[in-house]
């Protein structure tokens, strides 16, 4: 494949949104207080750096490292220098993408080149502290794909040596950078549908998770997602963006955790549990209900953040009104007959409501076409954050700047599936630990 990049396609959409954003609310106090995170994504930020490029390595060539490899080919101000992973058809398959990066198999290798700004970390979960740790003495900046860490303990060491470094450190928390889900928490705090009361989210795949082994002895190697050795299954791996966007959403961090895990049908020899459904508690008494399983895909993905006055779906970028007078009265009458809420009428006095569902009608969070993740895919899909989260990484390794909130969010979304996988584990409620709490948002 050719190396030379198409004209800045990543950064335009999202700098454009950002502007046109900026100029319906007032700008500098919706990035302030709604994602302090974008304040370096402004069109006035990629001028500075457009004749520069950050010299950045890949460590993990596996499919999400290619799925980087292939938005890096679209930024301006990116250069891969060095391509690194152990397993030879990755690093083969990596290579091929851009020839001209030259290939290692040991990390350390990467992290001795002065010349490198940056790495991009996409190994195996159990990889990522250690190799963020040595990246960060190193004096590089990072980017490594969520979660933080496979244990508690590594993810606060990991926070912690970030706090003491001037290095920028991003993880791929890629709906921080959707356009539709940072026009839906705007709209959540102006208080579109109304008091949060409680929070629904759900991921379904079917499928066995499993990847095709060409030897027995590569099978935790390639397979790494089904072993608690390596990973933290469903929770780490989906969960971790969904947590996330739910404390968004209200500004807290929940501070008990019960749940149940099983494998209900995959019973391949896999650690990692099949199905989970796991309760998450704030301290005010909302909830975050999660349900995850991978033998049936009928429900798709969905993360509802549900309001006294409506209801927000952000993977789907749309919201319903409780009381929608944006629909003529006559249209709702003939949709509540059709719907059948005044099929049966109860007769148990002047206070009665119909109990039947009535159908919302959605309104886009964004005009225009949005792109809506199915949840299908193991890698990504296009135009869900991850090319303009990865850009801004480019840009941080230019200028050194720091994105607010980035790491805290993937910080406290680890460590929470960390905790729902502990509570499923021991079949019990657990607290938030004392000891891993940080000065960031409540409890």
């Amino acid at each position: 494949m050719k190396t030379d990049k198409k004209d800045n396609q990543v950064d335009l959409g999202l700098r454009s949104f950002i502007k046109n954003l900026a100029y319906a609310t007032g700008g500098a106090a919706f990035l302030a207080t709604t994602a302090p995170w974008l304040s370096s994504c402004t069109p006035e930020k990629l001028e500075e750096v457009r004749k520069e490029k950050a010299r950045v390595a890949l460590i993990g060539a596996g499919s999400r490292g290619q799925y980087h490899i292939h938005n890096l080919l679209k930024i301006d101000h990116a250069e891969l220098a060095a391509i690194c992973d152990t397993y030879p058809v990755n690093l083969e398959a990596a290579s091929l993408l851009y020839p001209s990066a030259r290939t290692e198999t040991d990390y350390r290798k990467v992290l001795e080149d002065k010349t490198i700004d940056g790495v991009i970390i996409a190994t195996p979960l159990h990889l990522h502290a250690q190799i963020t740790l040595d990246a960060l003495s190193a004096g590089k900046h990072v980017f490594c794909e969520k979660a933080m860490a496979l244990r508690m303990e590594d993810c606060k060491a990991v926070y912690d040596a970030y706090k003491a470094s001037d290095r920028a450190l991003y993880y791929c928390m890629q709906r921080m950078y959707d356009k539709k889900y940072i026009k839906a928490l705007g709209l959540i705090k102006e208080g579109l549908i109304g008091e949060v009361v409680g929070m629904r989210c759900h991921w379904f795949r079917n499928a066995d998770w499993r990847r095709p082994v060409p030897s027995p002895e590569l099978e935790r190697q390639i397979n790494w997602r089904l072993y608690k050795e390596y990973s933290g299954g469903l929770m780490t791996e989906l969960a971790s963006h969904q947590l996330e966007v739910c404390n968004l959403a209200i500004g807290r961090i929940p501070s008990r955790v019960t749940g149940m895990g099983d494998i209900v049908y995959w019973k391949d020899g896999r650690e990692v549990y099949d199905s989970v459904n796991v309760i998450y508690r704030y301290s005010d008494g909302r909830k975050i209900n999660y349900e995850s399983l991978i033998s049936n895909k009928y429900n798709g993905m969905e993360e509802q953040i549900l309001g006294k006055d409506g209801t927000m779906d952000l993977s789907r970028g749309i919201y319903y009104l409780e009381e929608d007078n944006s629909i003529p009265g006559m249209r709702q009458l003939l949709d509540q007959i059709r719907t059948g809420v005044f099929a049966s009428i109860p007769t148990a006095g002047p206070s009665w409501r119909p109990e039947l569902k009535s159908e919302y009608h959605p309104h886009a969070v964004i005009e225009g076409q949005v792109s809506v993740n199915g949840g299908q895919s193991m890698v990504s899909s296009d135009n869900d954050g991850s090319d303009e989260i990865l850009s801004a990484f480019c840009q941080s390794c230019i200028t050194g700047e720091k994105a607010a909130n980035v790491v805290e969010e993937a910080y406290y979304s680890s460590i929470l599936c960390l905790l729902g996988n502990q509570a499923m584990d021991e079949g019990r409620t657990l607290d938030f630990p004392e000891e891993y709490k940080i000065p960031y948002l409540t409890f």
